[in-house]
């Protein structure tokens, strides 16, 4: 299956899934079981490959050892391969997060709406969700609430009135491409044909990246001189973590590569190369002297949430600024940013960041997180929780001669597209970028994700 459904005017609906199942993941090693042995196996993993909750695989051999789990064989001379593929329950969004009142359901409500019906939509769905658990205390939560948000402060009122600047745009949009993903059968509408499927409960999935990227900032600074600029991977899989931390690490094969990190495994997709590092320490990116055609950061920007749950260190504006996209980018090089729904984020990314880095701003492209039932995930109106993110595009300016030059091979950007896609329930995910943007730009772009 294609990751890209259906594409329409208004956009595109995307399957993810299908996307992380075609780069690759495929792991060719140099020998052959003895016997003739013949295992067809299907591996699912998640991308950190983390620990046996995260691995399901059954086989089936005529003769000679069977590989354990996580291993999936098929002879071809002297090759034996394996295939990962992701955990597909990741993907099953049976039902929204937050029901949605009729008049803000897809099917039912209505793409026109006036800034104060959407203001009292809001104040509605935070009636809806302070009186939710019912119980004791939180009655006199839920009434303290509902008496605050009589009242709107600045930035609710700033991101209320960009919302009912889209709103027209992202449902009509969805809406369109929603039809067309039940017409093929991509999106399910009935309740019957959803809970066939059965419900799994998904286990914590690990993840020590976080941890090895704080080591980063422990070593001492890296001398162009003194390190090897790239780490090639070979048939090795454990590599000293310095190794990592000190240089980009490049699978130039053909197939899938596995490290193992502080006893955890994780899959290199073929012909791709990352750095393992904190943003502030990128001097081996830099040293590995490579332009990009196409640059992707999601910052971790600040909001009450990720200060409540600690589940990650965020960047302050200034730090945003200090990553050094001037360096890194081609001529010509589109610049992506996934940005919160906060408008001082917004205004910020346009207003400073952009122009810090000399870029020019093209495009604001909207995420819609979508149900299997193609339902949006959380009330299209909700006050502090919508269910879409937005992208701002923009490319690198040079002078203005060579930017003239240049500026006829390169295709415009659409000032407003929509990527609507079921979202993975693995925290901060986001669906894939390549596809569309080569299809936009009608080339092969180098992309670095940051």
């Amino acid at each position: 299956m294609m990751s890209v459904v259906h594409r329409l005017t208004a956009g595109w609906l995307v399957d993810h899934l299908s996307f992380i199942n075609q780069c690759g993941y495929e792991i060719c090693d140099s020998f052959a079981y003895p016997g003739n042995v013949t295992l067809h196996t299907s591996v699912n993993s998640t991308g950190d490959c983390h620990g046996t909750s995260t691995f399901a695989a059954t086989s089936s051999s005529r003769d000679g050892p069977i590989p354990g789990p996580g291993d999936a064989i098929e002879t071809e001379g002297k090759t034996a391969k394996t295939r990962y593929v992701f955990r597909e329950e990741f993907f099953d969004v049976l039902k929204p997060h937050i029901a949605a009142a009729p008049e803000q359901q897809l099917w039912q409500g209505c793409s026109e709406v006036s800034l104060t019906e959407i203001k009292a939509n809001s104040n509605r769905e935070e009636h809806q969700e302070g009186t939710k658990s019912g119980v004791g205390d939180s009655v006199a939560s839920a009434r303290k609430k509902r008496k605050r948000k009589c009242v709107f402060n600045q930035g609710e009122l700033d991101a209320l009135e960009y919302h009912s600047k889209v709103r027209k745009l992202i449902w009509e949009g969805t809406l369109h491409l929603v039809q067309e993903g039940l017409k093929s059968g991509f999106l399910h509408r009935t309740a019957a044909e959803l809970s066939c499927r059965k419900n799994v409960i998904l286990g914590h999935i690990g993840c020590g990246l976080a941890e090895l990227c704080e080591m980063a900032k422990q070593f001492p600074a890296v001398n162009e001189s003194d390190h090897q600029t790239v780490h090639v991977l070979d048939d090795e899989t454990s590599i000293p973590e310095q190794d990592l931390l000190s240089c980009v690490t490049e699978n130039s094969s053909n197939c899938a590569k596995i490290v193992v990190l502080m006893g955890q495994k994780y899959l290199v997709p073929p012909k791709s190369s990352f750095l393992l590092s904190d943003i502030s320490c990128l001097q081996p990116l830099l040293n590995y002297k490579k332009k990009y055609d196409v640059i992707v950061i999601d910052p971790p920007w600040e909001n009450k949430s990720v200060k409540r749950s600690n589940r990650y260190s965020h960047l302050s504006s200034w730090q945003i600024k200090q990553i050094p996209v001037p360096a890194l980018a081609a001529p010509n090089c589109l610049v992506v940013t996934w940005v919160t729904n906060r408008q001082k984020h917004l205004r910020f990314v346009k207003d400073e960041l952009y122009p810090h880095w000399s870029v020019k701003t093209l495009a604001e492209w909207h995420w819609v997180k979508i149900t299997r039932a193609g339902e949006f995930v959380l009330p299209l109106d909700s006050l502090h929780k919508k269910p879409y993110e937005v992208l701002v595009l923009g490319r690198v300016q040079e002078d203005v001669k060579e930017a003239l030059r240049k500026s006829e091979d390169v295709l415009p950007i659409p000032e407003h597209k929509l990527i609507v896609s079921i979202p993975c329930s693995l925290h901060s995910h986001k669906p894939p970028l390549t596809v569309i943007i080569s299809e936009e730009t009608e080339s092969s772009n180098t992309t670095l994700d940051l």
